[in-house]
């Protein structure tokens, strides 16, 4: 019988590192196309300072989505429960996790910021990547514009934070010193990604022309707007047509329970169980209220 102290438990960082070489070597077998991106990718190619990562970020062409998933579901892995709620949290990736592995898998298929056509996106991405050596595997990773490009846009989603903030700081000065500002403005026009990182573009110098800035889109602009979950569930409630107002209403006040798992995956459902999941949602509304009343202020604004 197997001794369970004999069981190697891998540290997050081993599992993150042998994450990609799974994926990777799962995606050659399948014939997909598949990038990594951000975690120990920035840190090799000199876009992030060290630091552990608890995720494998991996992208894929939207119609390969599925296949990819399914593929690692055959290993063990499980799509963590999610919001339905799709007008109000616009998905972009599925999150897998599994019970032996110390993190998670994310398969983005699209990027939020990036306004073309995602399976446009992923195109354009593809032929703006190049190969790096991780856990002994050969994978494919963004060429450093637009690796910029996806590190700025995910720090741009939350610009008020400190990390964020130091990030964008970073991610300039290198721009700056490699004077890549041309090439990330080429890549963020030919991804749609131009309105949502214009701050970042703003101060730095460049030869590119771009006549005109465009308008951020509306999923772009709530991002940015609703820091708390209740001031997107409230701002998306506001943006509904008065015949999807009724639901979107019932979801917020009585959710789905996919909703409390995607906290807790061990979330206790028995009836004792929900009533405490709900009381606890409902403390946190009340306690993240000044914050939405402020997300609130500028969305009027």
């Amino acid at each position: 019988m197997e001794n369970p102290e004999d069981i190697v438990q891998l540290s997050v960082s081993e599992g993150v590192l042998l994450g990609h070489a799974l994926v990777a070597r799962v995606a050659d077998e399948l014939g997909i196309r598949a990038f990594f991106i951000k975690g120990p990718v920035s840190v090799l190619q000199g876009l992030r300072p060290p630091k552990t990562s608890g995720d494998v970020d991996v992208f894929v062409a939207p119609q390969d989505l599925e296949v990819l998933v399914e593929a690692l579901q055959d290993r063990g892995w499980r799509e963590r429960p999610v919001d339905p709620d799709s007008k109000t949290f616009p998905k972009h990736s599925v999150t897998l996790d599994h019970a032996e592995w110390p993190c998670c898998i994310d398969v983005h298929y699209r990027f939020p910021g990036m306004e073309a056509a995602a399976s446009e996106c992923f195109e354009t991405m593809w032929h703006n990547t190049e190969r790096v050596v991780l856990a002994g595997q050969d994978i494919p990773v963004p060429s450093k514009p637009l690796a910029i490009v996806i590190l700025a846009l995910h720090a741009l989603r939350s610009p008020d934070l400190p990390s964020c903030r130091e990030e964008l700081e970073f991610l300039t000065a290198l721009t700056r010193k490699e004077t890549l500002a041309s090439a990330i403005v080429e890549l963020s026009d030919a991804t749609g990604s131009l309105a949502a990182i214009r701050p970042f573009l703003g101060g730095l110098p460049h030869t590119s022309s771009v006549p005109v800035w465009p308008e951020a889109s509306t999923e772009w602009r709530n991002r940015l707007l609703a820091q708390e979950p209740g001031s997107a569930r409230i701002i998306a409630l506001v943006q509904a047509s008065w015949r999807e107002k009724p639901l979107m209403l019932w979801r917020a006040v009585f959710p789905p329970k996919q909703v409390l798992l995607s906290r807790d995956l061990h979330a206790d459902m028995s009836p004792q169980g929900l009533a405490s999941q709900h009381a606890a949602r409902w403390g946190r509304f009340l306690r993240a209220v000044p914050k939405i009343a402020r997300d609130l202020k500028r969305y009027r604004g």
